[in-house]
């Protein structure tokens, strides 16, 4: 044989699987066995069987004697291509039982692919992949999750934001409860609580990325021992953990069953909190009353400005004959997330998806913070390419910065509501960039190419959103503070 180059490679570059199927191939070929080989090249047949299985790294020394006993170019060893069909599918076999995510299933590995026929190789491996198809499906991408969530408000826009079923089941457990009039308190949350044989525990320990842990095994409800200013927080964040238990969720399967049960509990503590008969009582006669206003329904039932206007989205367009919309946005004017039924046009990317979207400079939501005085309602009529809107702003500061909390109707609806006689009046004609995206021609002259500006990044940009089955809890954060506080037995 004449004398043969071995490529330039280093060892940590050889693939061992791919490597050994070539060994065996070309060892096969050649009509010898382990032992027969080893003797041609001063190596145990135990060392050539490891190789052989991907277990060890040959030195290039090696590689080159063995090639030569073979007489084979070393090239022909170190191909990054299987030698065949079989030695492809065992190669994916042992890669496929070496992914983390099969590992976690703790279930056995096959350990000689060898003993099994073709299509039952075939089969094993159509099952790998199919596994991690569906992992990857799973794996929530912040384009995967943005998809669920616009499917889920565009049901929701559907249904006219309201859940019979959920009301009837809230109505049900505060007719339980004793609770008749008033704001609900944080001792007929308790109540409700026990019934449903939980106690609450206020902890000041919570991992940072849980809002409330439930111990199924001793009946026990994990709280922070303070949330929103006047305790508002806690009663809500309490039934939305009573309220897996009450709508019967199991574990979700993907992060847009996760977003549709977050969903139905956020529905469920609001419909305890502000109960569909007493609610809409009171919105009835404030609507006779020509007096309709989000800040009394807030005040009335002692819940948060954003959730009075969630609530009033559930039962207006069912009990007082309104279609309505409603969103949040931070200080710069970004959506955050939004409802209408009412044809408000709100800003979409090209999936449909609101969030992240930048409102136009011209409507309440953002003019609101245009005042130098925040502390009262701010109204607006809105002109815009679907119609005259009214509506309802009211600003305010979090942990994260200013934010605006927006309800409104359609034009001739407004005659409902307190605040119909402002004369604040905006004309907006986005998407068209002439209305507030464009700057004015003086400007764009004085300025265009003369200046760079550093835009500030949002980190969730590159971040992938949260997976698991529960999206952003950390499992041993998780289990490790369970361990810690439960009950002796």
């Amino acid at each position: 044989m004449d004398q043969v180059s071995v490529p330039s490679l280093s060892a940590a570059t050889i693939d061992r699987l791919v490597l050994g199927k070539r060994l065996r191939h070309f060892r096969s070929e050649a009509g010898l066995t382990l032992e027969q080989l080893g003797t041609r090249v001063g190596v145990v047949a135990s060392q050539l069987s490891l190789i052989e299985n991907g277990k060890r790294e040959p030195k290039l020394t090696l590689i080159q004697a063995v090639a030569r006993a073979l007489d084979i170019d070393p090239g022909e060893l170190l191909n990054t291509e299987a030698p065949d069909r079989r030695s492809e599918l065992e190669i994916e076999l042992e890669r496929s039982q070496s992914t983390p995510g099969y590992e976690q299933l703790g279930l056995p590995r096959i350990r000689s692919p060898r003993a099994l026929n073709d299509d039952t190789l075939e089969a094993v491996i159509g099952l790998h992949r199919e596994l991690a198809r569906r992992t990857r499906a799973a794996a929530t991408t912040s384009e995967e999750a943005r998809r669920a969530n616009t499917s889920i408000r565009i049901k929701m826009q559907e249904l006219d934001n309201y859940l019979p079923d959920i009301e009837q089941i809230a109505s049900e457990l505060m007719e339980r409860i004793g609770h008749t009039v008033g704001a609900v308190t944080h001792r007929d949350v308790a109540i409700l609580a026990e019934i449903l044989g939980f106690t609450l525990i206020f902890v000041d320990d919570l991992p940072p990325n849980t809002r409330s842990i439930t111990d199924l095994e001793n009946g026990r409800i994990y709280l922070p021992p303070t949330s929103i200013p006047g305790g508002h927080g806690l009663r809500s964040l309490a039934l939305q953990a009573m309220g897996h238990r009450v709508l019967g969720h199991s574990e979700p399967r993907s992060y847009a069953q996760f977003l549709e049960q977050r969903l139905q509990i956020n529905y469920f503590a609001a419909a305890c909190l502000l109960p569909e008969e007493r609610a809409v009582e009171y919105l009835q006669q404030a609507k006779r009353e020509r007096n309709l206003a989000i800040e009394d329904l807030r005040d009335a039932f002692g819940v948060t400005h954003e959730a009075a206007a969630h609530r009033f989205t559930n039962l207006a367009t069912r009990h007082l004959d309104l279609r309505v919309h409603h969103y949040r946005t931070d200080g710069a004017g970004t959506l955050v997330r939004g409802y209408a039924n009412d044809g408000l046009p709100f800003p979409e990317d090209e999936g449909g998806a609101i969030e992240g979207e930048l409102l136009c400079a011209k409507w309440g939501g953002r003019t609101a913070f245009n005042r130098q005085n925040r502390t009262s309602e701010f109204y607006q009529f809105t002109d815009t390419p679907n119609g005259t809107y009214w509506t309802s702003v009211q600003t305010g500061d979090a942990e994260l910065g200013p934010f605006a909390i927006a309800c409104g109707v359609q034009f001739d609806d407004a005659r409902w509501f307190r605040g119909r006689d402002t004369q604040v009046r905006k004309r907006s004609t986005c998407p068209d960039e002439s209305c507030c995206r464009a700057a004015a021609p003086t400007l764009r002259e004085r300025w265009e190419g003369k200046a760079w500006p550093s835009a500030r990044m949002h980190q969730h940009v590159l971040s992938p959103l949260p997976t698991g089955t529960f999206p952003g809890v950390d499992d041993t954060s998780m289990y490790e503070f369970l361990s810690k506080h439960a009950p002796e037995v």
